[in-house]
């Protein structure tokens, strides 16, 4: 009997060993292996393994389990994705949202608004599902304008509203707020924001402010009066409750570079230190890009675009401007020719029209003096020779030691003030071939950390990450820890290089081989994967009447 109970274990253990091994079910959807992690919040890198599922960081250390996919990051750094606190896509995400210029740069989420939402307040939640429908590629969240809200109550003219009329702009701020934003922004420089008062404002930040939102904006003068502006901002933000967020700070009058980034500094760090909620965003690149318009004074704009464009036509008008351009800025115009020492400083970067292509790249001081005209009156040929787009141009401000300045503050993060482009390796949505478009965050790594050490690359990574989630409310985000969201970046510091230049401003960034989205890889190999695991962020509220 035992013999035979022996001989039949026997056979048993021979079957056995002829039989394939069962294969073990995967306990991760990814596993990065032996990479430098950085957590985000600037702690200095260790080497970990990252374990994600379902969307999210589950272990942090060394891993014995596999994932259903291993990545190798030996000799690479692992870091949170990247957050663009100054996006510039809520309409091209609906024609194309795989966002791929942005997620090449290592941006996993994007915050936009400065113009506002491409709807009213009232199509919000419908556009926010049309979002999700389609699918995007990156995390999307945004602000509502106050121009917006503005132009519902009282159209594109100048003036003051009247109580009904603030009354229609609260109420449409207060639907935006239900529907999600992350508070209200302006755009001071630029008719019909600029026609806003302090008060008009104060008065709908209010509303923003009961969801705990923000004020976000584009202050009223980034040149002479930068200093002033910040005021207005954080008056702004004191009066109303709201949180400031400046936007692409900068200090953008080369008579006072050296010397106004430093007072306007102060200014936001005094304004912390007795409990302001102030930040800003910056892009690390000497010149911004904008329209042609902005040449006009604003009171060309007065009465609405329509008669703002029939005052271009007029010499008569012409000449009044002209004076104005070269006299420089005054209430309510910043005068960015002025802020750019001269029109040898503005560089036509798209005309939107086959008569003025060929002088793209050429300054309007040039090419006026190749057509014989009035540097002036080219920009307002060109705008006008290229409606219904937006003719824009490259204006030289800043300079790198007040770039250097700002990047040093802790309450500084990074915003390209770029969109994603329909069509990758193309020009933006905005149609502006600036280099921020494809290069903002690999620079400010490569240019700041690695080139000139400005910054660790601890810091760098923590004003992308950690820090912009914290500002923003996204307390799932931002970091590498157990239970966090899977946006995560694998980046070759030695190979990283922000590669778009004037010249060239749609070339691809290069060490940035591999982005995660929401635990879905979306950037493999340094190629887009067509996945679209991004979500609408939605900043909660309900705000009472």
């Amino acid at each position: 009997m035992f013999k035979h109970v022996l001989m039949g274990s026997a056979m048993t253990l021979l079957l056995a060993g002829n039989a394939p091994a069962p294969q073990s079910v995967p306990e991760y959807d990814i596993v990065i292996r032996g990479g430098r992690v950085l957590d985000g919040a600037g702690n200095p890198w260790v080497r970990a393994d990252v374990a994600v599922k379902g969307g999210r960081v589950v272990r942090v250390g060394r891993i014995a389990g596999h994932g259903a996919k291993e990545i190798d990051a030996r000799d690479r750094y692992v870091t949170p994705g990247f957050i663009d606190m100054m996006d510039q896509s809520g309409g091209v995400l609906l024609k194309n949202g795989a966002a791929e210029n942005k997620l090449r740069m290592g941006v996993t989420t994007v915050i936009a608004g400065e113009g506002g939402t491409p709807v009213e307040a009232s199509q919000i939640p419908a556009y926010f599902g049309q979002l999700e429908k389609q699918g995007i590629a990156v995390n999307f969240g945004t602000y509502y304008s106050t121009t917006q809200a503005r132009q519902k109550a009282m159209g594109d003219v100048a003036g003051t509203p009247t109580a009904a009329q603030m009354e229609v702009m609260k109420a449409e701020v207060r639907k935006a707020m239900e529907a999600g934003v992350f508070g209200v922004t302006s755009a001071l420089i630029y008719p019909p924001s600029s026609f806003a008062s302090t008060q008009d404002l104060i008065a709908m930040s209010k509303v923003s402010a009961q969801c705990g939102g923000f004020y976000a904006t584009h202050m009223r003068d980034e040149s002479a009066d930068l200093v002033k502006a910040v005021n207005e901002a954080i008056e702004i933000g004191e009066k109303s409750g709201a949180k400031v967020e400046i936007f692409h700070l900068k200090a953008a009058f080369a008579p006072g570079w050296g010397k106004l980034m430093p007072e306007a500094i102060a200014s936001v760090n005094a304004a912390r230190a007795r409990g302001v909620d102030v930040a800003a965003d910056l892009y690390p690149y000497t010149a911004g890009g904008t329209g042609l318009e902005i040449i006009a004074p604003s009171w060309v704009w007065a009465d609405g675009i329509e008669k703002g464009i029939a005052r271009l036509r007029d010499p008569k008008v012409r000449e009044r401007m002209k004076k104005e351009v070269a006299a420089g800025s005054m209430p309510g115009w910043s005068n960015l020719v002025e802020a750019s020492g001269g029109f040898g400083n503005v560089i036509l970067a798209n005309g939107f029209s086959k008569k003025y292509a060929p002088y793209h790249g050429q300054s309007l001081e040039k090419i006026g003096a190749t057509l014989k005209r009035d540097p002036a009156d080219v920009a307002w040929d060109i705008l006008l020779e290229g409606l219904p787009n937006r003719s824009v141009a490259l204006y030289f401000m800043m300079n790198e030691g007040d770039i250097e300045t700002a990047l040093r503050q802790p309450w500084v993060s990074i915003g390209s003030d770029a969109a994603a482009s329909e069509k990758f390796g193309e020009l933006d949505a905005l149609g502006l071939p600036h280099p921020r478009a494809y290069g903002t965050f690999p620079r400010a790594i490569a240019e700041y950390s690695k080139r000139r050490p400005v910054i660790s690359l601890e810091e760098a990574v923590r004003k992308m990450t950690g820090w912009p989630a914290q500002r923003m409310g996204l307390s799932d985000r931002g970091l590498i820890r157990d239970g966090m969201r899977a946006d995560l970046v694998i980046l070759d510091y030695a190979a990283l290089d922000d590669v778009a230049t004037w010249d060239k401003p749609t070339a691809s960034p290069t060490g940035i081989d591999t982005v995660v989205v929401n635990g879905v890889v979306t950037i493999e190999n340094g190629r887009h994967t067509g996945a679209r695991a991004g979500t609408v962020l939605r900043h909660g509220c309900s705000v009472g009447a």
